[in-house]
């Protein structure tokens, strides 16, 4: 019996053991489940996916309170520094706070700050100019400020005295302009004495047995500048290759076609191999200057230009383009091309300059050497930054000259800030197409319209 009650007696112990033993485990695993939990919640991770948690009740306040303080800090930002309204949405920036050397502005697209109290310039991108959305009525201390690096054809408003003479400061491809862009399309001086794709001249006449001594690259067809009709007439006196949409008569590489591709190195290298290439601009203004022009320079290849009439002050030597403008008619441009073409020596007169890698000239040098911008360049500003600071600073400018009791300094752009007569058309017979003649009619009216626009907005 002794022994019966004994077992009993430590059956139950046992009993009482386990039971503490579960409890104590149960409660460990709970705790350790609350701290699985928490850790995993501040750590924002769940089964591997992030997870944003919502911030507790008790901490709204606080970030509200928080939200305020940053709108006070912000708002306060914006009473120190001048603000620079974009106008045109180009930047697509809502706010940012950009430095110009020791000044500071904040520059933005959003339009409710058109009346606040610290705007002090607008920015406008020319393609994008609508004298039916202008920001009016113009305020006295308002300065605006036009950026217009494109063609003509895309805003002819533009090239009128009463519209260009409504800006203050100007970025433009006019070597007039406050911030000249003459030279956006070239990358450097070393570009240009590079001899990377350059074909030696014995490569090339061999290749003359395959392929024109003129080659022409244009998609954007029937342009202002009417360079269709021009080259169209050139082909009836000397064989030219046309590869692009327009007048095409020869086919790229498929991977080649896309317009896209003309800055590829597939590309270049089927360019590099010919001797003249037909660099027509879209546009005939004074200081529009395209890449065009500087690619078969960059390549080795000699233009043959048809575009701004102020180009032989940008040419890197005397002898480096041939001027379609020097010539009467394309008979006389296709038998000079056809000479140069049979007598290696007079041909390599053109591209002599670029053999002993020597620029001659100094405005072209010099213009490279002061602009305050880089093209495709990392280590400096693009000519967008350039524009922007350069309003900035004019701006902070007159902010000191009115802290000293002293009037503010006032900025005017000129015509000659964006310079470009009428379209014209060859005297020589043209396409027989009436597309053409339609295309022909539409550049002329647009410009006269246009013309009746910009005098309306001064009346």
């Amino acid at each position: 019996m002794v022994r019966i009650q004994r077992r009993r007696l430590l059956a139950s112990c046992l009993c009482i053991t386990a039971t503490v033993f579960l409890l104590v485990t149960l409660q460990v695993m709970v705790e350790l489940g609350k701290f699985e939990k928490k850790g995993f919640q501040s750590s924002g991770l769940q089964d591997g996916h992030t997870k944003m948690e919502e911030a507790p009740a008790h901490l709204n306040a606080f970030l509200k309170k928080e939200a305020l303080t940053f709108n006070r800090k912000r708002k306060w930002e914006l009473d120190s520094y001048p603000i620079m309204l974009w106008w045109s949405p180009l930047t697509g920036e809502t706010g940012r706070l950009g430095h110009c050397g020791a000044d500071a502005c904040f520059f933005t697209i959003n339009r409710t700050y058109l009346h606040h109290h610290m705007t002090k310039a607008f920015l406008f991108y020319g393609t994008d100019f609508n004298i039916d959305s202008l920001p009016l009525p113009r305020k006295a201390h308002h300065d605006w400020a036009l950026f217009h690096e494109e063609s003509p054809k895309n805003n002819y408003k533009l090239f009128h005295k009463p519209v260009i003479t409504l800006f203050n400061y100007t970025a433009t491809f006019s070597r007039h302009s406050h911030l000249p862009l003459t030279t956006q399309y070239l990358e450097g001086i070393e570009v240009l004495k590079s001899l990377r794709y350059l074909v030696p001249l014995q490569s090339k006449n061999k290749l003359r047995k395959s392929l024109a001594p003129l080659v022409y690259v244009q998609s954007d067809c029937d342009p202002p500048s009417d360079r269709d009709s021009y080259v169209h007439e050139l082909m009836t006196y000397i064989e030219v290759d046309s590869y692009g949409e327009c007048l095409r008569n020869k086919d790229l590489p498929q991977q080649l076609k896309n317009p896209a591709s003309m800055d590829a190195d597939g590309f270049h290298r089927i360019i590099a191999q010919y001797k003249f290439i037909l660099a027509f601009e879209n546009a005939v203004c004074d200081d529009y200057i395209t890449e065009k022009f500087w690619r078969p320079l960059k390549l080795g290849v000699v233009p043959v230009y048809y575009g701004s009439p102020s180009i032989a002050d940008w040419l890197p030597s005397n002898k480096s383009a041939i001027l379609v403008s020097e010539f009467s008619h394309p008979r006389e441009l296709a038998s000079y091309i056809r000479q140069l073409d049979s007598d290696d020596r007079l041909y390599e007169a053109y591209v002599e300059w670029k053999l002993k890698g020597e620029i001659s000239n100094q405005r072209l040098l010099t213009a490279l050497r002061e602009r305050k911008w880089g093209v495709q360049d990392v280590n400096q500003d693009n000519y967008i930054d350039a524009f922007e600071c350069m309003v900035c600073t004019n701006v902070w400018d007159n902010i000191r000259l009115q802290e000293k009791g002293l009037p503010p300094k006032r900025w005017k752009a000129e015509d000659t800030h964006l310079s470009c007569p009428e379209p014209t058309v060859f005297a020589f017979s043209p396409f027989r197409r009436p597309s053409l003649n339609a295309l022909r009619k539409m550049w002329i009216s647009s410009f006269e319209q246009s013309k009746k626009e910009a005098q309306a907005l001064r009346w």
